[in-house]
């Protein structure tokens, strides 16, 4: 079987150290076996994913030395495939319209008191699961603001136990119901990573997901997709995080060092190679040398 990788980030801002590690890993894992490495651009927040960044990707990936196969999926050229996915889940009964807003979410679960953590927080308690069609039908034709929900007791009860394989960690018992009743999508936003990754990656055909530890998790969902869309189930590696000296991820948000910022600062892509596999405090110190010059 052909080895088919892919690097999938989201142009809301630059790509630092983190995404090089995830995206020479993936490419590596391609290269090695003799496979595909593909780049996919997923845009779908338009409320955070901005142009140019998609051109930064790009120009940050080639300044590494990678390469990968044309066309590039862009997921907001492609929600029509998102929404065939959610009409073959309601046609089963799977996801139901929630109407709750954040506020009535934590007052329910503050009222219950000791609510069921999940993976991302406290799971969602099921306020609008039970709503009569009725009910349901009403606050559609208001055009009330609404997710869609996949209903996990019902979705787990039709596929049975399954499994995935991680090339790391071996074989895994999916445990989706870790989760809750997951969003699959929201008016404002057409699908949900959960969702648009699980689509993808059977769409393009990819036989290998390789991302970071901090998404193990949410694979556990993703097998559940698969089987509920009858979709191909690829392997999985889970690679290590590059982070900081204080052992947090590098991130976006906290303004992690940006590749483009080191390629000015005239850091070549052997040096950034080479950064990669050092202990976190020793990239620290070599940021924060880069940094002062």
């Amino acid at each position: 079987m052909t080895i088919i990788t892919r690097f999938a980030p989201s142009p809301s801002g630059e790509l630092h150290l983190g995404h090089a590690f995830a995206a020479l890993f993936a490419a590596n894992a391609a290269g090695e076996a003799g496979g595909r490495f593909l780049l996919r651009i997923e845009d779908i927040d338009a409320g955070r994913c901005r142009e140019p960044f998609v051109a930064a990707i790009a120009t940050d990936l080639a300044w590494l030395g990678l390469h990968w196969e044309q066309p590039v999926r862009r997921q907001s050229g492609h929600l029509e495939d998102y929404r065939e996915a959610l009409r073959r889940l309601s046609a089963r009964d799977l996801i139901y319209p929630c109407f709750c807003t954040r506020g009535d979410i934590a007052r329910e679960i503050e009222r219950a008191g000791d609510a069921p953590q999940g993976p991302d927080g406290p799971r969602y308690p099921g306020l609008c699961r039970s709503l009569s069609d009725a009910e349901r039908r009403r606050r559609l034709a208001e055009n009330q603001p609404h997710a869609l929900r996949l209903d996990m007791g019902r979705a787990m009860s039709l596929v049975g136990p399954l499994t995935w394989m991680d090339r790391d960690a071996g074989i895994q018992r999916a445990r989706p119901d870790l989760f809750g009743d997951v969003v699959l999508a929201r008016k404002d936003a057409p699908t949900s990573y959960h969702l648009a990754v699980t689509v993808d990656d059977a769409l393009q055909g990819v036989t290998l997901v390789t991302r970071g530890t901090d998404l193990f998790a949410a694979t556990h969902v993703h097998r559940l997709l698969q089987a509920l869309l009858d979709l191909p189930v690829p392997c999985w590696h889970h690679h290590r995080l590059v982070t900081d000296d204080h052992g947090r991820r590098l991130a976006k948000r906290d303004r992690a060092t940006s590749l483009r910022s080191l390629r000015e600062a005239g850091v070549g892509p052997r040096e950034v190679m080479a950064m990669l596999f050092q202990p976190a405090a020793e990239i620290d110190k070599i940021l924060r040398n880069i940094t002062k010059t």
